[in-house]
């Protein structure tokens, strides 16, 4: 059987394919235990977001600087539907982040007596009420976006 790892993943950035040297995703829930007289009696749903670090190559970073010229400058890069999908025939995953609102982090870092590959780092903040879905099902409920996306 042929298992899934990270060479597997295809990334699509800002409309391109790109080869990412690293992608790390942490969501924050917000989520707190409720309780009365200091006993746990529920839950209480909290604010969510994500946050997301891209690290790129200086050849894949031409795609962030395409979009980036097209835009006007790097500030006004448009939303981005960020999906990462991996299928090793066996195994699939498909994790898609919407409406993400990149900015760039590290755009220099020499090291003269290195000879890995120039790097460039973005951060990208999941700024959509689709928010996430991961191998298609959402990570927010209906009732989390009820007056927020229409049914």
């Amino acid at each position: 059987m042929s298992r899934i790892s990270s060479r597997n993943f295809d990334t699509n950035l800002l409309g391109e394919f790109v080869h990412v040297e690293s992608l790390s995703a942490s969501i924050e829930d917000g989520s707190e235990t409720a309780f009365s007289g200091g006993i746990p009696d529920g839950h209480t749903a909290g604010q969510v977001s994500c946050e997301i670090e891209v690290e790129l190559s200086a050849k894949y970073f031409k795609v962030v600087h395409a979009a980036a010229k097209a835009a006007g400058s790097y500030r006004d890069l448009p939303l981005d539907d960020l999906m990462c999908y991996a299928n090793t025939g066996d195994e699939e995953q498909k994790v898609e982040f919407f409406g993400v609102k990149w900015t760039v982090e590290d755009i220099l870092n020499i090291d003269p007596s290195s000879t890995d590959l120039s790097k460039r780092k973005l951060k990208g903040r999941v700024t959509s009420p689709l928010f996430i879905k991961i191998d298609g099902v959402p990570y927010l409920s209906k009732e989390d976006t009820r007056h927020i996306l229409s049914q």
